[in-house]
């Protein structure tokens, strides 16, 4: 948990004053509808991955805009949901992923449909990571390999957390077979398991062929000779190549961005048919109680535009390899619900 504030010092100079006034952080405490503490539930329990760092910058960079007491508070999916769905006054806010709308078309439990219960805030940012390995002494240098090889009869197991982000890719990649090998799509296989560590150690036992990752975390096991048990190389990232041309050139570790964009369109080619290509970006967003003043919707947006135009939080989250992508509500909803209905359809395509 992180608690961040601005603390305005008293100025003896009216003149003073009244330019920290106009320059809008201030004045939009004092004249907005968002008062006191506000709580930022997530929908995560972890305080050391992407959904809170990313949350953290966010949140950071508003708290002082609007010299507001934030925190952030990693309470996971379904508790942060229920936390929501209590409070209409503002004071409790929630930043989520595409999980939250993945997990409905999923049919997880505990997930209902974001843009029938929810108020659906502005994007913040995209983590550009989401990728899928290969053991690096695989037979399948490519993911066009895997494809082959599902074509051709054989069985390939791929480990992924079921029901969001992790399963979206393996939806996509069996759909695709579906196209091009009409009636083999089944030699695909999800091996359902539990966090990052879970899949890595179904590759490293030998129980997966491929498994769901991520550039973040997995880039340093990419590293490794291939004769160790742990050494494994990327074949696919989701995300798409304009999102990968704006990570920083050195890219993450010892991977710079021109090799992270060997694995992603055009160079990867994962068929939706008639000459689309699927991918994926992972992107964060606020959601508020739909019963939530509007003033407050349009308060955040205006502190969020105006955090984006001075230009500090694009560096700061590059340099966590979170790609910038600031959308305000109206225009963030309907991109999502846009989202929402072509994963929609790669989904029922496979069920």
């Amino acid at each position: 948990m992180i608690i961040t504030k601005k603390i305005m010092t008293s100025v003896g100079s009216a003149a003073l004053m009244a330019t920290l006034n106009i320059s809008s952080g201030v004045a939009m405490a004092q004249d907005g509808p968002l008062r006191g503490n506000i709580r930022v539930v997530i929908g995560s329990t972890s305080t050391g991955g992407d959904t809170y760092q990313n949350s953290a910058i966010v949140v950071d960079q508003l708290a002082e805009k609007l010299d507001l007491n934030m925190k952030v508070d990693a309470v996971g999916a379904s508790s942060a949901f229920r936390t929501l769905d209590r409070d209409s006054r503002g004071n409790t806010l929630m930043i989520f992923h595409d999980q939250s709308y993945l997990g409905h078309l999923y049919g997880v439990e505990g997930y209902d449909d974001i843009f029938d219960k929810y108020t659906v805030g502005p994007t913040l940012a995209i983590n550009p990571g989401n990728a899928y390995l290969v053991p690096k002494n695989s037979p399948y240098e490519t993911l066009d390999d895997v494809i082959a090889a599902v074509g051709n009869g054989e069985t390939v197991r791929v480990a992924i957390q079921p029901g969001g982000v992790s399963e979206i890719g393996f939806s996509a990649l069996k759909n695709a077979i579906a196209i091009e090998h009409p009636g083999q799509e089944d030699n695909l296989v999800a091996v359902n398991t539990g966090s990052q560590s879970d899949k890595n150690q179904q590759l490293f036992d030998g129980q997966a062929d491929v498994i769901n990752g991520s550039v973040q975390a997995n880039e340093q096991y990419t590293r490794l000779p291939e004769d160790d048990q742990k050494a494994m190389r990327f074949v696919w990232l989701t995300a798409r190549q304009d999102t990968i041309e704006q990570a920083p050139e050195e890219g993450l570790g010892q991977t710079s961005r021109e090799q992270l964009l060997e694995y992603v369109e055009p160079n990867v080619h994962v068929t939706m048919g008639d000459d689309e290509s699927f991918t994926f970006d992972k992107e964060f967003f606020f959601l508020y109680n739909k019963d939530m003043d509007p003033a407050i919707v349009e308060q955040i947006d205006e502190a969020l535009a105006e955090i984006y135009a001075e230009g500090e939080i694009q560096e700061i989250q590059k340099n966590a390899f979170f790609i910038p992508n600031f959308k305000p509500s109206d225009e963030a909803s309907e991109y999502l619900a846009d989202k929402m209905a072509r994963y929609e359809e790669i989904i029922s395509n496979i069920q």
